[in-house]
């Protein structure tokens, strides 16, 4: 598959308030971005193991502990690396942040602003 060089993509939740508006805030970035709706698509396993190597973060990194979700199915258990990537897969709406990749970089975009470091 090809990409335009300045394609951005942006993994996001349609439900939560910031990720809206990270999604416009994209648009004023690059006319390139594929967006990545992650309650419609599913992410597989190696999907998130590139995500993860880009973003140089552990698959419990990029939960949202304080959802009721995660207390009630997660917390206080035991999980090794490939349970976590199953977590992911299979619970996307407890990620806290959309994620924008742009070429080989990635950031989960906790401010507005960290999405400046792609350029």
């Amino acid at each position: 598959m090809k990409f335009h060089p300045n394609e951005l993509i942006f993994y996001y939740n349609p439900s939560h308030n910031v990720d809206k508006q990270m999604r416009a805030y994209t648009r004023l970035l690059t006319n390139h971005v594929n967006e990545i709706n992650i309650e419609k698509e599913r992410i597989t396993l190696t999907g998130w193991r590139s995500i993860l190597e880009k973003l140089k973060l552990r698959p419990k990194d990029l939960l949202n502990r304080a959802h009721p979700d995660y207390q009630s199915k997660i917390a206080g258990k035991t999980w090794d690396d490939e349970s976590w990537l199953v977590i992911l897969t299979k619970y996307p709406h407890l990620i806290k942040a959309p994620i924008a990749i742009k070429r080989n970089k990635a950031v989960l975009c906790v401010t507005p602003n960290i999405i400046l470091e792609l350029d």
